[in-house]
């Protein structure tokens, strides 16, 4: 039985086109060993015992897919698909608000996350949602091991960046819902349009982003080199229930 005081509601982002990895399709449904890549993505946090429900951000013209896919795969907290935006800010927006009604407090908390980052654990989504709870946001981050160097061309460079003071930021980011629903709604009142995640937008509007744990194989499917190298990870992808 389920005794916490709050919902916890994951929001799948699958807007993109995917152009860069040149497929037919949008890449989030590429079928990895017999199963799209969003399915993998959906089953983590419908296996994961702190997530309430889930919402999908949808590219326009694949609803039905996902609607489909619930009942195939037993998704059974998949309770709401938004049609995306033309940008990503504009999906997350959409998604924010589009699930509004589903919660049930200003201390609920939403999970964003790529659907495009099949190999996401539940200790990472766990620890996610805990640093949420602590501070108001959480965001799976890493530190950079390799040497940083600033380029304005992408051809040479001569500025060091010292790597103890960066971090890569990953999804999943967790936000509660008080505080996300008032950012998207600064946002549309100032006229910012552009910034790409959450946690951009909490940084360009004054906030601090709080770090959780990332992980190195949560990587996001961009390239053809990327879909190879999740296709060498099957064996740590989440297992949709048949």
């Amino acid at each position: 039985m389920n005794f916490r005081s709050k919902v916890n509601i994951a929001i799948i982002l699958a807007g993109g086109v995917g152009q860069r990895i040149g497929a037919d399709i949008p890449k989030q449904f590429l079928d990895v060993h017999g199963t799209p890549i969003i399915v993998y993505t959906i089953s983590a946090f419908q296996n994961h015992p702190e997530i309430d429900k889930i919402a999908v951000v949808c590219v326009k013209g694949w609803e039905d897919e996902v609607e489909g896919y619930r009942e195939k795969y037993g998704l059974t907290k998949l309770c709401r698909i938004i049609r995306g935006g033309d940008t990503s800010m504009e999906s997350i927006a959409k998604g924010v608000f589009g699930v509004k009604d589903l919660c049930e407090g200003e201390n609920d908390v939403l999970i964003i996350h790529d659907s495009v980052r099949p190999l996401i654990d539940a200790e990472t989504i766990s620890d996610c949602i805990a640093v949420c709870e602590r501070h108001g946001n959480g965001c799976a981050s890493l530190p950079l091991q390799e040497t940083i160097v600033r380029t304005k061309d992408r051809i040479s460079g001569n500025v060091n960046i010292d790597r103890s003071e960066i971090m890569r930021v990953q999804t999943p980011q967790a936000y509660r819902y008080d505080l996300i629903s008032k950012l998207y709604q600064r946002a549309m009142e100032e006229g910012i349009t552009e910034s790409v995640y959450t946690n951009t937008l909490l940084l360009e509007l004054g906030g601090t982003v709080y770090f959780s744990k990332g992980s190195a194989i949560n990587f996001k499917i961009t390239t053809i080199d990327d879909l190879e190298l999740l296709r060498a990870f099957h064996e740590h992808l989440p297992k949709p229930r048949m």
